[in-house]
């Protein structure tokens, strides 16, 4: 393994700003408010109720497959994590969890092992608590631009006994953060590269601003093998990184942004209009409900990612999280059953009408 740590005068291993920056996402997700001050967009659309839907409750599935795995439900265990603090608390939860209701499960940034080796185990709890599920890794595109490399992509995905690595694009966040990485030029041509020299699938994901259509168009082009279009109106990184700042002016910058992005239905429609058909989309970004989750399919997308509503039940036990996202389970189950729809495939053909009302 390539190692970019950063060593204090007796020789060990220094705490680095990465390492610190994770402690504080977590600390400020679990503490603050940081949602979008603006709608998702998903509350504007609604079923057209069955009111005799012809089935029993027990005849809705909820199983689907994603990228040739089958899964328990169409949702997605998102990247959150990994690193210092209680990063491998959080992860062993949820890859518990994940085992449990088979359901995959992306890992937060794994930058940091290269800087911070011995934060490994961290990461690698998610593989060890969901042997049968699919894992994704994670790298922040951005960083192929400051050293990550093909051979640390495939890496990164070796030391979790991955299914495949989700590029993560947040220009906003990284403006915010300070000391960020900005330099996003040529970053197509580096993806579609590592896409052409890895034997696994390639994701991307915004964090929260939204993917546009277009973007989606050449992404998919160039070997992107699924996209999470996370748009607006869930957690706002900006707003979590005004909350780090000690600079007033990149502090006024994150509250200035804090609503900035793509609403999510909006992306996930418009990005669904653009791709061919049968092309994997992932859908974050405000989502809060089993409805919601079924009104993301109804639009296009094929499963529903959450993140942020998973930290805190995953700091306590994996009990709770599998409570939480049973619960999210069953409310998808009931808006299939009211929607007439028996299986995940006939939920994508179900009509929704349009808003508001």
């Amino acid at each position: 393994m390539r190692r970019l740590a950063v060593y204090d005068k007796k020789g060990h291993v220094a705490m680095s700003e990465i390492t610190n920056r994770k402690r504080d996402h977590i600390e400020i997700g679990l503490k603050h408010d940081v949602s979008m001050k603006i709608p998702s967009g998903y509350e504007q659309y609604s079923f057209i109720h069955q009111a005799l839907p012809e089935m029993a409750l027990e005849d809705v599935s909820l199983e689907t497959t994603f990228l040739g795995k089958k899964i328990g439900a169409p949702l997605l265990i998102s990247s959150m994590t990994g690193g210092g603090g209680q990063a491998e608390t959080i992860n062993r939860h949820l890859g518990e969890a994940a085992q449990a209701l088979r359901l995959p499960m992306a890992v937060g940034s794994q930058r940091v092992i290269f800087e911070h080796p011995e934060v490994l185990p961290s990461f690698k709890v998610a593989r060890d608590a969901a042997p049968d599920v699919p894992i994704f890794g994670n790298m922040g595109a951005v960083q192929l631009n400051y050293g990550i490399t093909v051979k640390h992509i495939k890496e990164a995905v070796a030391f979790i006994d991955g299914d495949g690595l989700f590029f993560h694009l947040n220009p906003l966040q990284e403006v915010i953060q300070t000391g960020g990485d900005t330099n996003f030029r040529g970053l197509l041509d580096q993806i579609e590269e590592v896409t052409q020299n890895v034997d696994f699938p390639i994701l991307v994901k915004e964090v929260g601003c939204g993917i546009a259509p277009q973007l989606a168009m050449e992404l998919e082009r160039r070997g992107v093998r699924a996209i999470d279009i996370s748009g607006a109106g869930g957690t706002s990184w900006a707003s979590i990184e005004a909350l780090r700042a000690t600079d007033p002016r990149k502090r006024r910058l994150g509250e200035v942004f804090s609503n900035w992005g793509i609403p999510s239905a909006l992306s996930l429609k418009l990005c669904r209009e653009a791709l061919p058909k049968g092309y994997p989309l992932i859908a974050s970004g405000g989502i809060r409900t089993g409805l919601d989750v079924a009104k993301a399919i109804a639009l296009g997308a094929d499963m529903a990612a959450f993140a942020m509503p998973l930290l805190e039940p995953a700091t306590k036990s994996t009990q709770a999280v599998i409570d939480f996202l049973t619960q999210i389970m069953d409310e998808i189950r009931v808006a299939m059953f009211l929607a007439g729809a028996r299986t995940i495939d006939q939920l994508k053909n179900t009509p929704l009408i349009g808003g508001p009302f």
